[in-house]
């Protein structure tokens, strides 16, 4: 069963297409101890079952969701009409 984790804050660089700009998603753990994992770590986890990711931006929890473009994988938040750029709102990781 999959755990699941609190997504905090991400790292980008500096292209502009959306689907791309992500490279490493992070949080906190219980205990106040910071994770970063890079988006193919997070990919990789998602799909294998290992773990679940969710924002929770403006009041509103969402889970992340392996999508594909052009090939590539990348990881957005299910649909939500109120915050369409959950992942993409959240500060930069330390």
């Amino acid at each position: 069963m999959a755990t699941s984790h609190q997504v905090g804050c991400i790292r980008k660089d500096d292209r502009q297409d959306r689907y791309s700009r992500i490279t490493h998603i992070g949080g906190a753990n219980a205990d106040a101890s910071r994770w970063r994992l890079t988006l193919d770590e997070a990919i990789n986890g998602i799909e294998t079952g290992k773990w679940a990711f969710f924002t929770y931006v403006g009041g509103h929890q969402r889970w992340l969701l392996v999508a594909s473009r052009n090939g590539r994988k990348y990881l957005r938040t299910e649909a939500d009409q109120d915050t369409p750029d959950n992942l993409l709102s959240l500060p930069e990781c330390p």
